[in-house]
């Protein structure tokens, strides 16, 4: 498989944006990771070649957006990647989290139908390639503390910072009795 890497300077550090032939988003992560990102995609890929490629204006623009407060950006971006169904299962699930909003591996396990499979779905998310879009930063302990990033924990604690100063008010109904 040929990808191509793209650098892109972000706010919180610059990332490296790994893309196919055909646009889509196959890993992004931050350039310090780089040894990081390039063994999960020996894994993933197992032969691949990464060559010096613009990324997609597409990717780049939602990216500006993102990182402008548009939250809902990134889920213009298409993604392509391999992994155990499992995986592909936990990191579909990691995408339906809203933007300022948080889980646990525990409520992300019960909500695929395996409410005892979170120290799995910790794994899954750890081998997540696509930082910050694939949002794996939006996952918490079950006591409410941020835990393990690959970015690290102060760039975890950033982006969540960033998504609750931009994200959209929840509408809540309210209860008869409150009216």
């Amino acid at each position: 498989m040929h990808l191509l890497l793209d650098r892109y300077k972000s706010p919180l550090a610059t990332l490296l944006v790994i893309t196919d032939a055909e646009g889509n988003l196959r890993a992004l992560d931050f350039a310090d990771n780089e040894w990081r990102i390039c063994r999960m995609l020996g894994e993933i890929y197992g032969d691949y070649e990464l060559g010096r490629g613009e990324a997609p204006r597409s990717i780049t623009r939602a990216l500006d957006a993102y990182f402008d407060g548009d939250l809902d950006a990134l889920d213009e971006i298409r993604i392509a990647t391999d992994g155990t169904p499992f995986q592909r299962t936990v990191w579909k699930e990691l995408r339906k989290i809203k933007s300022g909003a948080t889980k646990s591996y525990g409520q992300i396990a019960a909500s695929i139908g395996r409410p005892t499979a979170s120290r799995a779905v910790g794994a899954a998310n750890g081998s997540n390639p696509i930082s910050i879009v694939v949002p794996c930063h939006r996952v918490i302990g079950s006591n409410g503390t941020l835990t393990g990033y690959g970015g690290g924990l102060p760039r975890k604690k950033w982006l969540l910072d960033h998504e609750r100063q931009h994200s959209k008010p929840v509408a809540r109904k309210l209860s008869k009795s409150a009216r």
